[in-house]
């Protein structure tokens, strides 16, 4: 009686088992494993060092070779590969142009009036500090500065285009004020000829 009983318990625990739903695994994180100080005795194993990040220069100058002629001839890819057009540097937490952005602004608009078909997109970047959507919006700021300061100084509105990345793509990927300094700014792109 006992090993029907036992027969009969193990039949619908197996039956139950067959019939239930399997989940799919659930992914989660997994968090690196701790640094081995390479203790005597111990092999420890590093990852490879990271290689420096590539400095790129404050300001773009513009190249004395290029004649008027030769950026007209060239495609917007060549133009922007060598940009003529210098970028606007910021303070910290602020979008206000000073001296020297005025005049890389002046610069710009001189290039633009020599090339009035062109239309140009004002990117508005920020450091890494600051939440997301504050840096996105000070990124705007900063942006539409600039496309209202190329305005008055007699560009046409219909040229110039803004857009705010934020702190999403560094210039300078370095986490030290001098690396800061070059994220906070405005670029310009010529994205139509």
């Amino acid at each position: 009686m006992r090993l029907r009983y036992l027969a009969t318990f193990v039949v619908v625990v197996a039956l139950l088992g067959a019939c239930a739903k399997k989940q799919p695994p659930i992914a989660r994180p997994t968090t690196p494993p701790p640094a081995t100080t390479g203790t005597p005795g111990t092999t420890a194993t590093r990852p490879p060092t990271p290689p420096e990040p590539v400095v790129e220069p404050t300001s773009i100058p513009a190249d004395p070779t290029v004649t008027s002629g030769d950026l007209a001839a060239r495609s917007v890819d060549e133009i922007n590969k060598q940009s003529p057009f210098q970028p606007v540097l910021f303070a910290l937490d602020s979008e206000e142009i000073d001296g020297a952005g005025q005049a890389a602004l002046q610069n710009n608009a001189q290039i633009l009036k020599q090339y009035p078909t062109w239309v140009l997109t004002i990117e508005g970047h920020c450091d890494e500090r600051g939440t997301p959507e504050y840096n996105l919006a000070l990124g705007e700021r900063r942006a539409l500065a600039a496309r209202d300061y190329l305005i008055s100084l007699g560009v046409a509105p219909e040229r110039l285009k803004t857009v705010s990345y934020g702190n999403e793509f560094p210039f300078d990927p370095a986490h030290t004020e001098e690396a800061y300094s070059k994220n906070r700014r405005a670029h310009f792109v010529v994205t139509a000829k």
